[in-house]
């Protein structure tokens, strides 16, 4: 930071009640904060390198809820804080030796770290301080272009910013575990490579690791524990947040990809009633969190999000603080969309969920979030809590169905069958035609909170010892299989089997209809040792290892073909059915579901106990100028070869071999073209084309 002068009280005026936030005028700095029921607020002004402190200003005006001044001569670069008196009779007093952070700045300091010693008493030096900001360093006119994906084109990858950086060889140690090092060409060539549309960062935004969790000796890696909903976290910077973060957005954006990033509007780090006070429950408790009555009367944090605290979203105060972020977001980081976590909480008007919310609909009407990916995590852990498919039709929403639904079937699972085959074609159960987008399911069968693709296939139990919680926390669930032997081993069929369980997930996946949802690292056979819990683990554990044998680069190699099958191809990533009007352009003619033996599946095959295999043939609608599509996808689930008798259409015809699950790697895959039969090895997946062969 640049050193400022200490500016003096006889130069303060009543400033402007908004923008709220400190904002940088001609003459000095206006700064605004909203503080409905206090009695006084003081705004302290900091020493750039020690942070002690250079002025303390009682601001002198009140405008509704917002208390204002303007202080000539403070710059950009200008550390701040509040000190706020409210009166020990009002519940959830806050002293006056709480250092608070302003819910609008734009930068912090530092990172944030607990510290009970220094919190008890005066936190002015455990409190992180915000930064003043001047708007050109947060515009720029010369920025590229964002790039516009295709709802059917769309593949997202999931990234933890460090995890994705920390061990690169290429990447300048420096730059490692930072926006510098995400932007880094060698990153950026290998998501481009793989084929991926879309980058969604875990959050981004500043935030703090629990006491109970730093009081272990660990931390919170992934970062679900916001203190700012603007500022861009600085474990993440070198030197400017703003600047490395905006320049970050760029280098993906100029590579044509989107970015993504996974938003905590549900919860703080401020935690429940015992909670530190940091920012929002310093300024306006009441507004800030979500409170019921329990029945002696009492008034209770709500705690819908498992984190001690809810935002209370349909508050006017939160509302409005949660769309001004989103656009900053937007309109000056850069970034194309949000995936919100535990987005039932957004929904919540105040107690119950709507889909027609306050916020929700805020969100849908904005003019700035139009045409942003807008991707929900359709439940929190509050009453009515699961709602799954209750968005509106402009969202995406992550589909917990389909990844148990695949994770079954190729586990070979009795009964799966029938539930799989609908998550083939857009859980149609839970989107239904004419309301949703065939590619409103974010599919996926790896997520950032449950266990990798390698340690799915690898681990029949979760292995979270290191989180220090006896190995209770995480998923219990987790319909994974060792196949022979928990963890690692050296077993030559194991390992095959391992690896053609991971071909036919991730086949699977982007074959199916709706956006395809990828794990960062899992096409690198990224294992995190059997936990499927690794919120806390900021180790070798997490972070991506770029070393790759040759049956990790044989893997990658299949995910790169499977992305790029799927994007030559109309109908495997957006299949628009005649009974469809949600569409009014259908691109679909026919689709027929199969028994090996070649005769139509009936109702009551669906649900045959040893129902394990079956094909589904899609066909497209004619075009003038283009071969039609003709698709013929083969599921073999079971132990046990499948000989297929595949539909004859021309003597002319047949099926050519696109690909198999059997072989490790598409170089490794003969050009088969078949007319009738189809040997179909155990646990595979086939897809074939139909084309008209050479005489």
């Amino acid at each position: 930071m640049n050193s400022v002068a200490q500016p003096l009280i006889e130069e303060v005026g009543l400033g402007e009640p908004y923008p709220l936030g400190a904002t940088v005028t001609p003459t000095g700095c206006n700064f605004a904060v909203q503080c409905p029921d206090a009695r006084a607020v003081v705004l302290c002004l900091f020493h750039p390198d020690t942070e002690e402190t250079l002025e303390e200003l009682v601001m002198p005006a009140k405008t509704g809820d917002v208390w204002h001044v303007s202080v000539k001569g403070v710059e950009a670069g200008q550390l701040y804080g509040y000190r706020v008196e409210r009166g020990e009779e009002n519940l959830l007093s806050v002293p006056t030796d709480k250092l608070l952070i302003d819910p609008y700045a734009k930068m912090l300091s530092r990172a944030m770290h607990w510290n009970e010693r220094q919190y008890k008493g005066d936190s002015q030096f455990m409190v992180a301080k915000s930064v003043v900001v001047e708007p050109k360093e947060c515009n720029d006119d010369h920025r590229p272009a964002k790039p516009v994906i295709p709802r059917n084109q769309r593949v997202v990858y999931e990234a933890h910013l460090k995890g994705l950086t920390q061990l690169h060889p290429e990447i300048p140690e420096a730059d490692r575990g930072k926006f510098n090092g995400a932007a880094h060409e060698a990153v950026i060539e290998h998501l481009t490579g793989l084929g991926v549309t879309t980058v969604q960062f875990m959050p981004l935004a500043a935030f703090m690791p629990e006491p109970y969790i730093t009081e272990k000796g660990l931390t919170n890696y992934w970062g679900y524990n916001p203190v700012n909903y603007f500022a861009p976290e600085p474990r993440y910077s070198q030197k400017h947040a703003i600047k490395e973060c905006m320049n970050m957005v760029d280098a993906y954006h100029e590579a044509g990809m989107e970015v993504v990033v996974d938003v905590v509007f549900n919860h703080t780090a401020e935690g429940g009633k015992d909670g530190p006070v940091l920012s929002f429950r310093g300024f306006f408790p009441h507004q800030a969190y979500l409170q019921e009555q329990t029945a002696s009367g009492k008034l209770v944090y709500s705690n819908h999000s498992g984190c001690g605290n809810t935002v209370y979203s349909a508050h006017p105060i939160m509302t409005t603080l949660i769309m001004d972020a989103l656009r900053y977001w937007v309109s000056v980081i850069g970034v194309d969309g949000f995936r919100f976590d535990l987005a039932a909480c957004l929904g919540r008007d105040p107690q119950q969920f709507s889909p027609f919310a306050g916020l929700l609909r805020a969100i849908q009407q904005d003019p700035v979030l139009k045409g942003c990916v807008l991707i929900a995590e359709p439940w929190d852990i509050g009453p009515g809590g699961y709602q799954l498919g209750a968005f509106g039709a402009h969202w995406l929403e992550c589909n917990d169905k389909f990844r148990d639904s695949v994770r079954a079937f190729w586990r070979g699972d009795t009964g799966s069958t029938a539930d799989f085959a609908t998550r083939l074609m857009g859980s149609r159960d839970i989107f239904p035609k004419q309301f949703r987008h065939i590619n409103t399911s974010v599919n996926n069968v790896t997520y950032h909170d449950g266990f990798t693709l390698q340690d799915l296939v690898s681990y029949a139990e979760r292995h979270n010892l290191a989180n220090g919680e006896d190995n209770r926390d995480g998923h219990g669930h987790n319909l994974s299989a060792n196949y022979g032997v928990e963890g690692e081993t050296q077993d030559k069929q194991i390992i095959a089997i391992r690896e053609q369980q991971k071909r036919n997930l991730f086949a699977t996946l982007l074959l199916s209809q709706g956006t395809p949802h990828m794990l960062g690292g899992d096409e690198l056979s990224r294992t995190q040792q059997g936990n499927n819990n690794a919120y806390c683990q900021d180790n070798e554990i997490s972070w991506f290892d770029w070393r790759l044998d040759k049956r990790k680069q044989d893997f990658l190699a299949f995910c790169q073909y499977v992305i790029a099958l799927r994007k030559s191809s109309v109908l495997l990533n957006s299949a628009f059915l005649p009974d469809d009007p949600f569409q009014l352009h259908p691109n679909v003619s026919m689709v027929n579901w199969y028994k090996p033996d070649g005769s139509d599946k009936e109702s009551e095959d669906w649900q045959a106990e040893n129902n394990k295999a079956f094909a589904l043939e899609i066909r497209g609608v004619p075009q003038s100028n283009e071969e039609t599509e003709h698709w013929l996808l083969c599921f073999n689930a079971s132990d046990k070869e499948v000989t297929f008798n595949t539909p004859l259409l021309t003597p002319t015809g047949g099926w050519s071999l696109k690909l198999d699950t059997r072989y490790k790697c598409p170089n490794d895959q003969p050009n088969i073209r078949i007319q009738h039969l189809f040997l179909q090895a155990r646990r595979s997946f086939a897809v074939f084309r139909y084309t008209d062969f050479p005489r």
